[in-house]
């Protein structure tokens, strides 16, 4: 059961999702939620509240998602020695399970959705999308990449680029099923494909099984 709190978040989300930020004002989020702005006022003191409060819901889903699975997610330092055990087949699971929160969870679809949309409308919001899905992937992996290659697991090749070879497939395939969802078993194999191939060309072969 969500609190009037989350319920506000989620209905702003999916509002934002669908007219976006500018077409969206405070008391048609308090429509959909079922209540009177003032009352709406009572949680939050304007709409560029609840889309912070948004955007720390996403983050906390992320960190939820990847604690889970035994990761921080965010800093490559902490998940260095978990991911260098792993197998490629362990490495591979791991990969499509994070593939499928981001495909699957209905407010990161949301969200993604908004910024999509958003980008073309609001420079700001395009420079979040940018930083989200980009810039923050993008350097977590490069880090990431870089700390296995000293450590000898992958080769010593530029991490930037194994970062760019890893995530722009992934991410290509993940916005595709956005706009085919029908397609998600196909794109799914392509992941599993995909992250092994990447493994064959940077590991240096210590966990291939």
């Amino acid at each position: 059961m969500m609190t009037t709190k989350q319920r506000i978040i989620y209905s702003a989300l999916t509002l934002l999702a669908e007219k976006g930020y500018d077409a969206v004002s405070v008391s048609e989020i308090a429509e959909a939620v079922g209540i009177k702005a003032p009352s709406l006022y009572k949680h939050f003191s304007s709409k560029q509240d609840i889309f912070h409060a948004i955007l720390a819901e996403m983050a906390e889903r992320y960190e939820q998602r990847a604690a889970q699975m035994q990761m921080n997610g965010l800093d490559a330092h902490a998940d260095l020695e978990r991911l260098a055990l792993l197998s490629e087949n362990q490495l591979v699971e791991m990969g499509k399970e994070l593939f499928l929160f981001f495909l699957r969870d209905e407010y990161v679809c949301k969200f993604r959705k908004m910024l999509t949309v958003e980008q073309y409308r609001n420079r700001e919001l395009a420079a979040l999308y940018s930083k989200q899905y980009v810039e923050d992937p993008l350097t977590y992996q490069g880090m990431l990449f870089d700390l296995l290659a000293q450590a000898g697991v992958f080769k010593d090749e530029s991490p930037q680029i194994m970062a760019v070879h890893f995530y722009a497939p992934i991410y290509m395939l993940l916005t595709l099923c956005d706009r085919q969802p029908e397609r998600e078993q196909e794109m799914l194999q392509l992941v599993e494909q995909h992250m092994k191939q990447f493994s064959r060309l940077y590991n240096n072969g210590g966990n291939s099984k």
